[in-house]
C-alpha cells in the first residue's frame, strides 16, 4: 500500500471528509482492520485565501510546494491537494516534487466519461467557475463544461466561503444552489459537478434528480486506487 500525502486544510471542514473516505475507501477493498496510510499537511486557510482574495497565486503555490515537499521527504509516494481551487498551481506543485500528483479534475473526468456524460455544469469557487484551469482540464477528457451566469457565481462563491468554510449549513442556501443546478441541467448539462470540497456538505444526491459528481469523493476513490496499485 502506498503512502498517501494530503494537503488540506482548505478547508479543515473539507479535510476531514477527505479522512474519512480515504479509510473507509481502504477498509471497502481490503476489509478487516486495514485503513489508509497517510500522511497529511493542514495549511492555515487564512493566509491562502488572503492570497487568493489578492490574486497572489504565486505565493500560495509556493506554500503549497513546501508542503508537497515536506510530505515527499516524510515518505509520501504520492500527492493529493485537498481542495479544487488551489488545483490552480497544481502544475507548480508538481514540478516541486519527483512523486506524482493525482488532479481532481482527472479523477473527476474519469467518472465523467465511465458515466458517458458528455456536458456537464460546473459549481465551485468564483476562480474554479470563471477561470481556465479547471475547466480546461475537463475539456482535454473531451468534456464540455457550463458554469452558471455571473450572478449566480457570485451567490455560489459567497456561500462557500461566508458559510460552508466556517461550518454552517443553511437550508435556503441549499436551495440556491438547488435552483442553480437545475438551470444548469436546463441548460443542457447531463450532470453537475460539485466542483469545491465543501459542496458536498450542503447538497447531497437526495436533493435532486440532477446527477451529481461530488469531487472530494471522486478525488479520495482515487486516491485509493492508486494507492492499492502495484508500486
Amino acid at each position: 500500500m502506498k503512502s498517501i500525502g494530503v494537503i488540506g486544510g482548505m478547508s479543515w471542514e473539507s479535510t476531514i471528509v477527505y479522512y474519512r473516505l480515504l479509510n473507509q475507501y481502504t477498509k471497502r477493498q481490503l476489509g478487516g482492520h486495514h485503513s489508509a496510510k497517510i500522511l497529511m499537511s493542514s495549511v492555515n486557510f487564512a493566509e491562502i485565501e488572503a492570497f487568493q482574495r489578492s490574486g497572489d497565486w504565486d505565493s500560495s503555490a509556493r506554500i503549497l510546494a513546501d508542503e508537497a515537499k515536506k510530505l515527499e521527504a516524510a515518505g509520501a509516494d504520492f500527492i493529493v491537494i485537498a481542495t479544487n481551487t488551489m488545483h490552480k498551481v497544481a502544475n507548480q506543485v508538481q514540478e516541486a516534487i519527483s512523486i506524482p500528483l493525482l488532479h481532481i479534475a482527472d479523477a473527476t473526468a474519469l467518472a465523467l466519461k465511465e458515466n458517458n456524460i458528455q456536458h456537464v455544469g460546473l459549481l465551485g469557487t468564483r476562480f474554479t467557475m470563471s477561470q481556465p484551469f479547471y475547466k480546461e482540464r475537463l475539456e482535454q477528457h473531451g468534456i464540455t463544461v457550463s458554469v452558471p451566469p455571473e450572478w449566480h457565481q457570485d451567490v455560489v462563491h459567497e456561500i462557500i466561503y461566508q458559510e460552508l468554510c466556517q461550518g454552517e449549513i443553511k437550508a435556503h442556501s441549499r436551495q440556491q444552489y438547488l435552483a442553480v443546478i437545475d438551470e444548469l441541467q436546463q441548460n443542457g448539462a447531463q450532470a453537475v459537478i460539485l466542483g469545491c470540497t465543501e459542496i458536498g456538505l450542503l447538497v447531497q444526491q437526495n436533493h435532486t434528480d440532477v446527477p451529481l459528481y461530488d469531487t472530494t469523493d471522486l478525488h479520495a476513490f482515487a486516491a485509493v486506487k492508486f494507492a492499492l496499485e502495484e508500486k
